[in-house]
């Protein structure tokens, strides 16, 4: 949830508003913090970061004319679209489910269902 809440953070406040909008997580010391840490993380704050980054997202995203919209972070190379970003984002959800779901199959024992 850390690492998602990151995600979510970057592409929409930062490449779609143009926010400064530091990591909550991660820093030039610890670049894998969001991944690091887990055994004292606490995962009420992470889940509570990650609502709040995807509530922060959705008002992004109502806030621009249309999916061509392009990010306002005009150093970014590429500029991705709204679109750009909402299928990524799709795209990187479906790459930790799946992640996770490896995970409780090993757990669990439990496959195809």
């Amino acid at each position: 949830m850390r690492h998602t809440a990151e995600v979510e953070r970057n592409w929409f406040r930062r490449a779609l508003d143009n926010e400064d909008a530091p990591p909550h997580y991660r820093s030039d010391n610890d670049p894998n913090g969001a991944f690091d840490h887990v055994d004292t993380a606490d995962v009420a704050e992470a889940f509570t970061t990650w609502r709040a980054e995807c509530a922060q997202a959705r008002t992004v995203v109502a806030s621009c004319s249309d999916l061509d919209a392009l990010g306002r972070d005009a150093t970014r190379p590429g500029r991705p679209s709204v679109r750009w970003v909402l299928v990524h984002m799709i795209e990187e959800y479906a790459r930790h489910n799946g992640h996770a779901d490896l995970l409780r199959e090993v757990i669990d024992g439990v496959v195809g269902t």
